[in-house]
């Protein structure tokens, strides 16, 4: 993958321009820059991009097949940048900066985030590569620019102020769409094929996603998947500020922010599961008495399965049994229950393994009220590349048999 921290911000601007414009010599008067200087910035990106981004000829620049996917690219990065940019003036009470990518740049976007998301400029250098003066200095001069202070300082580290979260976030979301410029350009030559980054959650982790995996690695055989485990609430600011393309489980009631779309995809019925030999095992059907006779493991509050799980003892008039143990993860809860009498909600796919080798066992259905849709989450602007928008595609055909039985 090509570090997009080579682009230079103003050099996007002028591709934009030149594109638009059609002419080098109209772009350079635009954006202030002598015509060999335009010409060599635009040479400079051709390099680190490994593509052509326009035909020139001696009356004019016509972009190219890269040019124009890279285009549309960087309009849309530029346009997250500058309300970005508005954001912090606004709260400033202050005029918003005109052409803000042409009054900051890559070093100090990639200071700020690393500062931001450590809370410290020690660990800001370490993970940039940048010494500590050059980082000290990159944001130091973006908050100049921007007219406001950026971080306070608290003790040893330094806290982001409310409005640099959300400038970052903005910054954030300028990469990822220049990140997905360059993977479409590679996607042109057969070497690179871009790759898709998801959330998943325990809800969807088993065997529905994982023969999405395979079905998907099987049709794009140089395409990379990369898997992203975390609490609902961490996937979800990955997911709004571009970290992440999706997020594939539990679908969230009501919808968790109005950035973000929730496409349905099946509907999962936990069920109680307990280890081979349960005392409750074999009964034909589980009572109010059997549901509280024996210890559980639940999800910790918030969680979507434990809201249903309080909710059948509040529908039948008494409090939930008092929780020893919360725990979200399917793996302990599945170790948990081969130690004792413990009962737990689980999906079917989830415990399938242990069923087969007969270590755990289903102890009853409590019927619709557990029942829960697994949906897709993604952000309502996402403009996915041509890989990404097939994986979402296999992800609803997969779904569908699912639905229909056919897998």
């Amino acid at each position: 993958m090509k570090d997009i921290f080579q682009l230079n911000l103003r050099h996007l601007d002028a591709l934009l321009v030149t594109g638009r414009s059609g002419s080098m010599s109209a772009a350079a008067r635009e954006v202030n820059l002598s015509q060999p200087a335009l010409a060599q910035a635009i040479a400079k990106m051709e390099r680190v991009l490994g593509e052509r981004l326009f035909d020139r000829q001696p009356d004019g620049a016509t972009p190219t097949a890269a040019g124009k996917l890279m285009m549309v690219r960087v309009n849309r990065a530029l346009r997250y940048l500058a309300h970005g940019g508005r954001l912090v003036r606004r709260s400033a009470r202050m005029a918003p900066l005109p052409h803000i990518e042409r009054r900051v740049t890559m070093v100090q976007l990639r200071a700020l985030i690393a500062v931001e998301g450590n809370s410290s400029y020690v660990q800001a250098s370490e993970l940039t590569g940048l010494s500590q003066p050059a980082v000290h200095r990159a944001v130091r001069e973006l908050q100049d620019t921007l007219g406001m202070d950026l971080f306070v300082r608290v003790g040893r580290i330094v806290r982001p102020t409310d409005v640099a979260s959300r400038f970052v976030r903005f910054a954030r979301l300028m990469l990822a769409e220049l990140r997905a410029g360059v993977e479409e350009i590679g996607a042109i030559s057969t070497d690179e094929a871009g790759r898709v980054i998801v959330g998943i959650l325990p809800s969807a982790r088993a065997i529905f996603f994982s023969e999405l995996l395979a079905r998907f690695t099987t049709a794009h055989v140089s395409a990379a998947v990369k898997v992203v485990e975390a609490p609902y609430l961490e996937l979800l600011t990955s997911l709004r500020q571009g970290d992440i393309d999706l997020i594939i489980g539990a679908r969230r009631e009501p919808s968790p922010h109005r950035e973000v779309v929730q496409e349905e995809l099946y509907d999962d019925d936990p069920v109680v599961v307990g280890r081979t030999g349960h005392p409750l095992q074999g009964k034909k059907q589980l009572d109010l008495p059997d549901l509280l006779a024996y210890p559980w493991v639940i999800s910790a509050p918030g969680i979507p399965l434990r809201t249903k799980w309080e909710q059948i003892f509040f529908s039948r008039g008494v409090e939930p049994p008092r929780l020893r143990i919360e725990c979200g993860s399917v793996l302990v809860t599945r170790g948990l229950l081969l130690q004792g009498d413990w009962l737990a909600l689980i999906s079917r796919d989830q415990f399938l393994f242990e069923q087969r080798a007969g270590t755990l066992t289903e102890l009853g259905d409590l019927g619709k009220e557990l029942r829960r849709g697994i949906a897709l989450t993604r952000r309502r602007d996402w403009m996915p590349t041509p890989l990404q928008a097939d994986f979402v595609r296999r992800t609803h055909v997969l779904a569908r048999e699912r639905r229909e039985g056919v897998v």
